[in-house]
Formats: C-alpha cells, structure tokens, sequence
C-alpha cells in the first residue's frame, strides 16, 4: 500500500512539475516529465504513462489558430518521418532499463546543452524537402528510444522561419504526433500495459494544474531567465540519469 502511494505522489508531483514549467516557458512537459519519473521507474513505464496528459496538453495547441492546416500541409514530411522513424525503433523500448536510462538522460543533456547554446539554427527552403522528413525519423527513433519528442524537430521548427504563434502551433502538431507515434511503438513492442492506463489519467489533472499555475505567473517573472535556469536543471538531470545508468 505505502508503495502505491509513494508512485501515486511521485507521479503528481513530477506532472504538477512539468506542467508547470510548459505553462511558463509553453513546452517541456513530456521532457521534464519522463526525467522526473525516470528517477524511480523504468523508462518505458514512464513513456507508457506520459501519453495521456501529453495528449491532453498538446492536442489544443496544436489546433488552436489560424494556420493548423497550412502547417499540416509544410509539417507533413517530417510528421510521416515521426511514424517511420518511432515504428521502426520500436525495439529500443525494450531495450535494458540500464540502457534506456543512459539513453534518456544523455537526450535531456544534449537537449539543456542546445537551449543554453546562443546559437541560432537556420534551415533554407531548397534544403527543407530533405532535411524535414530527414528530421522526422531521427526524432521518431529518440522518441522510441527515450521518450522525449523535442529532438531534433523542436530545432528545425525553429529553424524554419515560422512567427512565433506559428511556431507554438507546429510545436503542438510535432508532439501530439510524437506522442502517438509513441503510443503506436509502445503498443507494437508489447510494451503498453493496460494496469499504467489508469496512472496516464491521473496525470492529466496534476498537468493541466500546473499548466494553469505556470500561466497565470508568466506575467510576474521572467521567462528568459526561467528557461535558462530550466535549461540548468535538465542538465542536471540527464547527468544523474546517465550516472546511475552506469555506476
């Protein structure tokens, strides 16, 4: 019993977390999400559970505004990419739990190490019709593999050249696809028990909570300072999950 309770709380808690960080800075909540939970499950668990409150958070940014169809119609590659790329890495979710976690946290380390950079990426149309579905299956193979959506797709959409509530909109699209993509990879390597679908539900309140937590303080702090410091925190993160991995 004090077992169920103890991942039952870390469960809202690492959801409250992440939904809080993605109503500050308006992403985040399945990276942070799959770090924290790692913390105390196996990798593939915590993509099993993320799927619902992923869903719940990312569905409405993606058709929320004026330009979902024309992003579908630019995104389309890169989303066929997602599929091909998450079906096919579906035997990295079985992969061992030693493995899976390495994997996870040196994605979140790459992942802080690039929102630190001050680099700014730029992707010219001519190379577009390759890079996107180039794009595509490398962040399907990550997500199989690790359970984070952002690479390399959340870089390229920002590379493209899209204003900002665009951007927001693509982001959208790119994760709720990601995140069936997921499900669909999870359900092909038998790795989707039913006994987490009622622990994927119980996230989606403590998400959309910290979610409304986070936006009604965007206002009164900074948001460039709390990304980078978000950014800190994920460093960290990833580099005591590769630690633990391999000690």
């Amino acid at each position: 019993m004090d077992d169920i309770v103890s991942l039952a709380s870390m469960i809202l808690l690492a959801f409250l977390v992440a939904g809080f960080v993605k109503g500050v800075i308006g992403l985040g909540l399945p990276t942070v999400a799959m770090g924290l939970l790692s913390l105390a499950l196996p990798p593939v668990q915590a993509a099993a559970i993320l799927l619902v409150p992923s869903l719940a958070t990312n569905i409405w940014q993606a058709v929320v505004g004026p330009s979902f169809w024309p992003l579908l119609r630019r995104m389309a590659t890169m989303l066929l990419g997602i599929w091909a790329g998450a079906l096919g890495g579906a035997a990295f979710l079985i992969q061992p739990d030693a493995r899976a976690t390495a994997g996870l946290g040196l994605a979140l380390m790459a992942y802080a190490v690039l929102g630190l950079s001050p680099l700014s990426l730029s992707a010219p149309k001519r190379a577009q019709v390759w890079l996107a579905p180039t794009v595509g299956i490398v962040t399907g193979l990550i997500t199989a593999a690790t359970g984070v959506f952002v690479l390399p797709a959340g870089p390229y959409l920002q590379a493209i050249g899209l204003a900002r509530d665009e951007l927001v909109q693509a982001l959208g699209i790119s994760f709720t696809v990601s995140t069936l993509a997921l499900a669909a990879a999870l359900g092909v390597a038998g790795a989707l028990p039913h006994a987490l679908a009622g622990a994927s539900l119980l996230a989606v309140l403590p998400a959309i909570a910290g979610m409304v937590a986070g936006q009604a303080i965007r206002q009164r702090i900074s948001p460039a300072a709390f990304r980078r410091w978000f950014f800190f925190g994920l460093l960290a993160l990833g580099a005591h999950l590769v630690a633990r991995a391999v000690l």
